[in-house]
Formats: structure tokens, C-alpha cells, sequence
């Protein structure tokens, strides 16, 4: 019984493909001219802001903690470690946000097109297409970051990721931009 198990374990790993492959597939793919990253905020403690937070105060809405502020230098690292540098870094203006562009590329411009809209699905409809004209507008060989909130980021890809994950898009001939690959890079 044993033995059967090894078996369809081993083979079931061959199946698996290795992080290092899937970590040399967002480089590369950070190579190709108009790329675009969209990176979920890292990891800030609870769920929504509370219903009296205010933009421009800190100290009302969730925040990154020391953990997660030591992700988004990791992930600031590992781009610097590949030698991929960023073009433009744009971000809600949402303080997690922001810090996850401070803290992992050193800059960051507010957008307000990237600010969540979970309980208003036809505003996030609204900011997504803003989002992907913006996105047909990149020309640069530098990928441009994009900084946001899950319900954005469901709402321009089709799917959730996880807080601190990030998807590189890349242009079709048609100017649609498709997923390419994802990472999620660990706190060091």
C-alpha cells in the first residue's frame, strides 16, 4: 500500500510545475515592452475600512502591518534582484496601497480609478474600462504597476488573488491585455 502511494505521489509531482519556472515566466514576461503589473495591496489586518475612514487620514482605514510592510519590500527586492526596473507606479489613493508602492518601488501616484468598488459593481465597471484604456496607453518598455483592491482586481482579470499577489498582463495585437503570469512573493 505503501509503495502505491509513493507511486502516484511521485507522479503527481511530475505534474507540478516548480516555482522556479513559474518565477522565470513573470520575468520574462516583465521583459515584454507594455507590460503591465497589477498587484493586490499587501496583507493590511481586517476586512474594510470602517464606514468613517477618510482618504486622507491614515489612521482611519486599514493599514499595513510590520509584516506586510516587510512584504512589499520583498517584492521591491525581487524586481531590483531580476534587474527589472518599473515605469509608472500608479495606486488608489488608499494609505495600503500607497505604502506597497512606497515601500516596494520607491514611488507612487494616486489614481483614483484604481480605489475598490466592491459594494457598487457598475462603479467598478466604470473604473475598469478607465483602467484598461489607461493600460493601451502604456508604450513604454518599462512595465507600468498598477496598485489596487481585490474587487478590481476581480473585476479586470475575472478572478480573486490573494493580498500581496501579483498578475503581469501582456498586449494582444487586438489591444487587449491577457494574464500572463502570477507571483506572490514572501516576506524575507
Amino acid at each position: 500500500m505503501q509503495r502505491i502511494f509513493l507511486l502516484v505521489a511521485g507522479c503527481l509531482m511530475t505534474l507540478l510545475p516548480t516555482v522556479g519556472q513559474g518565477e522565470q515566466a513573470v520575468w520574462q514576461a516583465l521583459q515584454t515592452p507594455r507590460a503591465v503589473v497589477v498587484l493586490r495591496h499587501i496583507y493590511a489586518p481586517g476586512s474594510f475600512d470602517p464606514a468613517d475612514s477618510k482618504i486622507d487620514d491614515c489612521s482611519t482605514q486599514r493599514n499595513l502591518d510590520q509584516e506586510g510592510k516587510a512584504q512589499a519590500r520583498a517584492i521591491g527586492e525581487a524586481f531590483r534582484r531580476q534587474g527589472v526596473s518599473v515605469g509608472e507606479v500608479l495606486a488608489s489613493p488608499k494609505c495600503r496601497t500607497r505604502d506597497t508602492g512606497l515601500l516596494a518601488f520607491g514611488r507612487v501616484e494616486n489614481w483614483n480609478a484604481l480605489r475598490g468598488a466592491f459594494f457598487n459593481p457598475g462603479l467598478a465597471r466604470q473604473r475598469v474600462t478607465q483602467i484598461r484604456q489607461r493600460m493601451q496607453q502604456h508604450q513604454g518598455d518599462k512595465p507600468m504597476v498598477l496598485i489596487t483592491h481585490g474587487s478590481i482586481v476581480r473585476a479586470l482579470i475575472g478572478r480573486l488573488i490573494v493580498m500581496g499577489e501579483f498578475v503581469v498582463m501582456l498586449p494582444g495585437a487586438d489591444g487587449s491585455f491577457t494574464e500572463a503570469a502570477t507571483l506572490f512573493v514572501e516576506a524575507e
